[in-house]
């Protein structure tokens, strides 16, 4: 990204978390995110490209957000091996990859209980 901000695009994506250094653990293990801490109760979230541009954040709290909110979607070159890395990181996913307009996608919970999704064009 070239670091300028886009009017009315997606700017942040903020997760609620329930333990911060497991969520932390869990998205680094999982997908290569980094963080930049700003205390006992919030990190920002890098990309694992990224140098300085957060792209969202982790927020503790005493339990997640309820059900129901938007729901986030990443971006995998290789679906399979994403769902094992979100296994192996100690999420469990709970829509096994299926077909959808534009490739296939699944749906797992992360240690905190947030549902998201990630997706692959083939």
């Amino acid at each position: 990204m070239d670091g300028k901000l886009r009017h009315h695009a997606l700017n942040y994506v903020e997760l609620t978390v329930t333990d911060l250094q497991a969520a932390k653990d869990f998205y680094a293990a999982a997908f290569g995110w980094k963080f930049v801490d700003y205390g006992d109760q919030y990190a920002g979230i890098l990309m694992p490209e990224a140098t300085a541009e957060e792209s969202g954040g982790l927020l503790l709290a005493d339990k997640p957000r309820p059900v129901g909110g938007p729901f986030v979607l990443l971006y995998s070159e290789n679906l399979d091996a994403t769902a094992r890395a979100i296994e192996a990181a100690g999420g469990w996913i709970d829509q096994p990859a299926y077909p959808f307009p534009g490739g296939r996608r699944l749906h797992f919970t992360d240690p905190s209980g947030n549902e998201l999704g990630v997706w692959a064009s083939a």
